[in-house]
């Protein structure tokens, strides 16, 4: 399951050299933006955080603060996006998911259904650093229901790791096969709790199991009896346990076709995956839809807007 992204750590790296190249460019009489996607979108996170380093010694400023000022709309958000290291992005986007004028139940499903023990535990320390506030409770108090649990669950981050055991596998594949037919609170508790807490490695043998008992794929099982927030939670767990790749390209692919290029959603999941496995991500895209993520992007997008995201997606030319 290898998977490759678009950013890399750029050779040569020099931050005084780029702090100037944005301080320059920021402070022109026109904001020189084509400069700030040449440079932020070419280093990696851990690089761009030091130039913001240097560019306070040097101007004294906060270059997230001055990317603010200077910058409007979409733009704004991927440049200023890519400025947060990954834990603080997730805690960012969580934080107006749960606290904006309506919670953003799609955002919680993204980022909680996808993210690994240890990015969780990054990511609620984050949370509370920059929030002064508790992750788990927000969770508790802006969602509810099965949904709610659910994430409560996942947000704990304790999820087996490495661990599988061929003997349950089966056992398991019941109890979800009797969750899909019973759907009783108790039999929601424990189809949450096995997507939850079993480890990737073991439910990838639970889903076998799960196919040959009933003779059907565990995702369309979960479609046909339960509905809402609940049952799209528990199908991107499944759909994360078996390739997070396919996940994010449907994601994208939904996010810009059927809600109209969803901008939060494209912007979300370019950065959040640019230095993890957005190559791969862009390779499922096209096996899968037919038109490269590049392509769509590019009919939808305009302006400064689509060039960073076209940079953050990368690549060669011939692949689009």
């Amino acid at each position: 399951n290898y998977c490759l992204g678009t950013i890399f750590p750029a050779p040569n790296f020099n931050p005084i050299m780029d702090a100037q190249l944005l301080g320059g460019a920021l402070q022109g009489i026109s904001c020189e933006k084509d400069v700030l996607i040449d440079v932020l979108t070419q280093r990696c996170n851990s690089q761009r955080l030091m130039i913001a380093e240097a560019y306070r010694d040097m101007y004294g400023r906060d270059l997230m603060t001055d990317l603010k000022e200077n910058l409007s709309h979409h733009f704004k958000e991927v440049m200023v996006g890519l400025m947060y290291p990954p834990a603080s992005y997730d805690a960012h986007e969580l934080w107006h998911a749960l606290k904006g004028v309506n919670t953003e139940e799609k955002c919680l499903i993204d980022i909680l259904a996808s993210r690994s023990n240890m990015e969780i535990f990054q990511m609620k320390e984050a949370y509370l650093t920059q929030y002064n506030s508790d992750l788990q409770q927000d969770i508790d108090s802006e969602t509810s229901g099965h949904f709610r649990d659910t994430l409560m669950n996942l947000a704990q981050g304790t999820r087996m790791e490495g661990y599988a055991d061929p003997s349950t596998a089966a056992q398991d594949a019941m109890i979800l096969w009797e969750a899909c037919q019973q759907k009783t609170g108790e039999h929601k508790n424990m189809l949450q709790m096995i997507l939850c807490n079993r480890s990737y490695q073991q439910l990838w043998m639970v889903f076998q199991e799960f196919q040959s008992i009933s003779g059907q794929d565990l995702v369309d099982a979960i479609n046909d009896c339960y509905d809402g927030y609940f049952q799209e939670l528990l199908v991107a767990i499944v759909l994360c346990v078996r390739d997070k790749p396919s996940y994010f390209a449907y994601r994208l692919h939904n996010a810009i076709h059927d809600f109209g290029f969803h901008n939060k959603t494209v912007i979300r999941i370019l950065i959040a995956r640019s230095e993890i496995d957005l190559m791969t991500i862009r390779q499922r895209y096209k096996e899968r839809y037919g038109k490269s993520l590049f392509h769509d992007i590019k009919h939808f997008a305009s302006g400064h807007y689509e060039s960073a995201l076209l940079a953050i997606c990368a690549g060669d030319v011939e692949d689009y």
